[in-house]
């Protein structure tokens, strides 16, 4: 429901989009789909092969529609595929399904390539499996377009993020910029045996702060808190064990953001 796909579908000229401009390549995919067509690799979430479809059959057959196609042997082989070039579509896992939808949108050459949910419903260690692919074809430079709903996942892999609620864009840039914008206070703690709420009040960047018998909690928008901390504890005398900093996720700013007031939001 927040708009991820019908965007994807938009941007590879499926879907015509209500308002706006769309250009990729250069080209608004609306009016120009054939001319991108050799330039595009897309991975749709709806995308279901006939089950008794051979995996060597599928690879020949979208070899077939390109003029200057990857060699797919290759492509299977690195995909740890090779084994099952025989073997129907029906017969694979969901991850080796997923590992070759990306091979598929591979063939192509693309010079980028749109994946669309690509991990759902995948067991962590397949999905684990498949961001390892996922960062050697960014390492190879290509630009990989994709949807999720794994914050840990567009943490991992995104260059840069574009959160939509709602169809409505709720932040954009790279994910530190992302948790910057939601405005998430760093956590301080550590344990001492001395009543140091004196201490914590001369702390000036700190935005709250508790002491709760030995554990102590220090909410705070910056990094120098904890040097100013230890210097204090340190001219003090004060000993304390276990400090820790817990940094915001992207995961909180998803949350945080989505849920504040935004102008024009759908309610």
């Amino acid at each position: 429901g927040a708009g991820k796909t019908t965007t994807m579908e938009c941007m590879i000229g499926l879907k015509k989009r209500t308002a706006g401009q769309i250009t990729v390549l250069g080209l608004d995919p609306e009016q120009n789909r054939r001319k991108l067509f050799n330039d595009l690799g897309v991975q749709l979430q709806e995308t279901v092969y006939q089950s008794a479809a051979k995996v060597i059959e599928l690879c020949e057959l979208f070899s077939s529609m390109y003029p200057k196609p990857l060699d797919y042997k290759k492509l299977l082989g690195r995909f740890d595929l090779t084994g099952k070039t025989r073997s129907s579509v029906g017969s694979l896992s969901g991850g080796q399904r997923q590992k070759l939808a990306v091979v598929l949108a591979l063939i192509a050459n693309p010079r980028i390539v749109f994946l669309d949910e690509l991990t759902t419903g995948l067991d962590p260690g397949a999905r684990r499996e498949i961001w390892t692919y996922i960062k050697q074809l960014q390492s190879e430079g290509r630009t990989i377009v994709m949807t999720t709903h794994y914050m840990e996942e567009a943490a991992f892999l995104c260059d840069q993020i574009c959160l939509i609620n709602q169809g409505q864009v709720v932040a954009c840039g790279t994910v530190d910029e992302v948790i910057a914008k939601a405005n998430i206070d760093l956590v301080i703690t550590f344990e001492t045996d001395s009543d140091v709420r004196h201490l914590l009040k001369a702390l000036s960047q700190a935005r709250h702060a508790e002491q709760e018998d030995s554990l102590v909690h220090i909410y705070t928008s910056s990094e120098q808190t904890l040097t100013d901390l230890v210097l204090a504890l340190s001219a003090a005398q004060i000993d304390y064990r276990k400090i820790t900093i817990t940094y915001p996720q992207l995961e909180e700013a998803f949350l945080k953001l989505v849920n504040a007031p935004q102008k024009g939001a759908v309610s």
